[in-house]
């Protein structure tokens, strides 16, 4: 099978998750400076230059070159009538091809976006985009703090499985935490003719 590119945008009932462009590394950066503390407890610590519009232009740059070169897809979310303004991410890593067709699923949203299903929104359309034969992955992995109800429960309501606890898995908050390992696989998945 031969794979297409990702589609760069997908637009939902209220949002428009774009690849985006060094164009939006302003609006990134405030969506960062704006939720350090939001993000602190389940981030891994960051450098103060990451808050920067330089950063992120680099970050989007690095970003788009990975989306066209297939070994990752993000997408920044916004309103769909602010398209400048940047409120999350949903970030598919480490894809691997060969017999996993795999990727490791991260996702953010902006403090004050919360609670409105914007998540679940934005992580239906990308899911669908990732198991669509565009893309064709087999399986996305999460990883999320046992403590973290919200990615539990949002994961949950898209049909993550658990798989298992992992000790000490990441260094965030100034600690290595145990993490909740889950899995979705793609009931669509097309093997590739070269098998």
């Amino acid at each position: 099978m031969d794979l297409t590119p990702a589609h760069r945008e997908i637009i939902t009932g209220r949002l428009l998750l774009q690849a985006g462009s060094e164009a939006l590394a302003d609006a990134v950066a405030d969506f960062q400076a704006r939720n350090r503390d939001h993000f602190a407890p389940w981030d891994p610590p960051t450098p103060e230059s990451f808050y920067t519009a330089a950063a992120q232009a680099e970050r989007i740059r690095l970003g788009l070159k990975a989306f066209s070169e297939g070994s990752a897809f993000r997408y920044w979310l916004s309103p769909i009538d602010r398209p400048g303004h940047v409120i999350g991410s949903v970030h598919f890593s480490q894809v691997a091809r060969g017999a996993f067709h795999n990727a490791l699923l991260g996702y953010a949203l902006d403090q004050h976006a919360q609670g409105q299903g914007l998540m679940h929104e934005a992580l239906a359309a990308s899911i669908e985009e990732m198991f669509s034969p565009r893309v064709n992955l087999h399986r996305l992995q999460a990883a999320y703090r046992p403590e973290n109800q919200r990615s539990a429960a949002v994961l949950r309501r898209l049909g993550f499985r658990v798989e298992g606890l992992a000790r000490d898995y990441l260094f965030i908050d100034g600690a290595w935490r145990d993490h909740v390992l889950t899995a979705l696989t793609n009931p669509g998945f097309a093997e590739p003719a070269d098998w």
